[in-house]
C-alpha cells in the first residue's frame, strides 16, 4: 500500500531538536505507512540547498517556484532561465508552489500577480504541473489560472482552506485539490464541506511539514509521517476504508504529477 505526503518542506524541519537528518525523517513516515515525498521550493536561491538534501532519496520528488510571500522589489525580476533550469533537474516534477498570497504580504500584490503569471506560462511551457498556495486570493487566483491556461499543464490546489464553492472552482479548471491537517481542526468546517463534495479521485493529502500538524498532534512541529493522520480523517469524512482511501490518493498523486510509484 502507497500513501505519499504530497506537500512537505523537507528542508525547513527541524534538525537540531527533532530530527536527526532527512533519513530520519524519511524513515519515521515510512513507520507510519507514508511512502513517497513531494518537496516544493519557495524560492530560487533556497531550491539549490534544498535539492542537494533530498535528491539522492527514491521516493522523494522536487518542485521548484517562487511563493508569493517571497516576491518583493529585489527579486521582482528574477529570470524565466533561472526556473527552466531547475524545472529540468531529474526528479524536479512541478512548477510549485506558487500562486497568491494577499494575508501574509497584501503590499506586494502588485508584484505577486505578474510573477504568478510567468510561472504559468512555464508550466505549461514544460508541462509540469502547477502547485497552487492560496490566501486571501482563492477565486481572482483562479481567475488568473483560467485566464492564463492553466488547465494546460494542470496540477492541484495545494492546503485547501477554501469552501465548496471553491472547491467546485478548482475542479472545473481539472485541478486537483490537497487537504492538509486543517480539515481535521475544529474551525475547518468549511474544508470539511469541500472534502465531501471533492471526489475522491480528484483529491490528495498532505502535511504541509513543519506547519499545521492535524489533530492528534495539533501544536507539535509537523512531519511528513503525519499525513498518516489525514489521511484517515479523510477516509473518515468520505465514509470508505482508510486503505482504499490510501489507494486512490496515490494513485491521483501519480496521475496529477506524472510519476510511478514504486
Amino acid at each position: 500500500m502507497f500513501l505519499v505526503d504530497s506537500h512537505c518542506h523537507l528542508d525547513s524541519l527541524d534538525y537540531q531538536n527533532v530530527h536527526k537528518d532527512v533519513a530520519d525523517v524519511i524513515a519515521r513516515a515510512h513507520e507510519a505507512g507514508v511512502t513517497h515525498f513531494l518537496c516544493p521550493g519557495v524560492d530560487l536561491e533556497s531550491f539549490p540547498n534544498m535539492y542537494e538534501m533530498v535528491k539522492d532519496f527514491n521516493e522523494v520528488w522536487c518542485a521548484c517556484a517562487i511563493h508569493p510571500e517571497n516576491i518583493n522589489e529585489g527579486n521582482r525580476d528574477w529570470k524565466d532561465d533561472d526556473l527552466r533550469k531547475f524545472l529540468a533537474l531529474d526528479r524536479v516534477i512541478a512548477v510549485g508552489e506558487t500562486g497568491l498570497d494577499y494575508v501574509c504580504t497584501p503590499e506586494t500584490r502588485d508584484l505577486q500577480i505578474p510573477s504568478f503569471v510567468r510561472q504559468i506560462h512555464l508550466a505549461v511551457e514544460t508541462d509540469k504541473p502547477l502547485i497552487i498556495h492560496t490566501r486571501g486570493s482563492a477565486l481572482e487566483c483562479m481567475d488568473i489560472m483560467k485566464a492564463e491556461g492553466a488547465r494546460d499543464c494542470g496540477g492541484v490546489m495545494h492546503c485547501f482552506c477554501e469552501g465548496k464553492d471553491e472547491a467546485r472552482k478548482a475542479l472545473d479548471l481539472g485541478f486537483y485539490i490537497s487537504f492538509s491537517g486543517i480539515v481535521t481542526f475544529k474551525n475547518g468546517e468549511n474544508v470539511r464541506e469541500a472534502c465531501r463534495y471533492v471526489p475522491a479521485d480528484m483529491m490528495l493529502v498532505e502535511t504541509d511539514s513543519p506547519y499545521l500538524a492535524p489533530v492528534p498532534k495539533r501544536g507539535k512541529p509537523n512531519e511528513p509521517a503525519f499525513v498518516a493522520h489525514t489521511a484517515r480523517a479523510v477516509a473518515e469524512i468520505k465514509n470508505i476504508p482508510y486503505e482504499t482511501l490510501c489507494e486512490i490518493t496515490s494513485r491521483n498523486f501519480s496521475s496529477c504529477f506524472k510519476v510511478s510509484l514504486s
